[in-house]
């Protein structure tokens, strides 16, 4: 029969370009070791997070999971909850650093109105992190639209004859004429300039207007 417990810390970023350092620092000074971490670099609309779905795997009864803030735990009110609900009926503690009292360890043997604070709090942060997560959507979407008034592409630039490189223009200018006599094909063609189909076609229409 099993007689110990394990301690596991939990951090998560949006994005590759952020940085995971303080919630690492902070799970570190709860005494949780380097290689009982899982750190996840995705969104926290769910917990579909390949190392979130790992650290499930292996935790136990009686194990205790920690993370920074109830918003690097999830952003989705309803996913928070669900997800807060299997840990504690699979009988592992949670505990938010941030937020003294969402700790589970505090509750075990009470019922009463210490539980209903937590669940209460749990409750109006899952909230707040959700919509945190709606005014960053909300922001991106104004930004967009305000690029889009102002006449601004978005996203990758367009290739056009004008942008290509010195050395794809020589190739163009070299092998155009073997191509038209279909001494190269299309495709050889391409793959010289490293264009894409679209790309390629466009850019020898302009050259034939200039």
């Amino acid at each position: 029969m099993r007689t110990f417990s394990r301690e596991f810390g939990y951090a998560r970023v949006s994005t590759k370009d952020q940085n995971e350092d303080r919630q690492i620092s902070a799970l570190r000074e709860q005494g949780i070791p380097d290689e009982y971490m899982f750190i996840d670099k995705a969104s926290g609309k769910d917990f579909q997070r390949s190392e979130y779905q790992l650290l499930k795997r292996v935790l136990r009864e009686g194990d205790t999971l920690f993370v920074k803030s109830i918003n690097r735990f999830g952003r989705n009110k309803q996913e928070i909850l669900k997800e807060w609900q299997w840990l504690i009926d699979a009988k592992i503690h949670v505990v938010v650093i941030d937020i003294p009292i969402l700790d589970t360890r505090k509750y075990q043997e009470l019922e009463g109105i210490g539980q209903f604070i937590m669940d209460l709090v749990l409750q109006i942060l899952s909230w707040l992190a959700e919509e945190e997560r709606k005014g960053i959507k909300q922001a991106q979407a104004e930004g967009i639209a305000e690029a889009k008034k102002k006449g601004k592409h978005l996203g990758r630039p367009q290739m056009n004859l004008n942008t290509l490189t010195q050395g794809q223009r020589g190739i163009l200018d070299a092998n155009y004429k073997g191509w038209k006599n279909n001494e190269l094909s299309a495709v050889e063609f391409m793959k010289k300039l490293e264009l894409k189909k679209n790309t390629f076609y466009k850019i020898i229409r302009e050259y034939e207007e200039n």
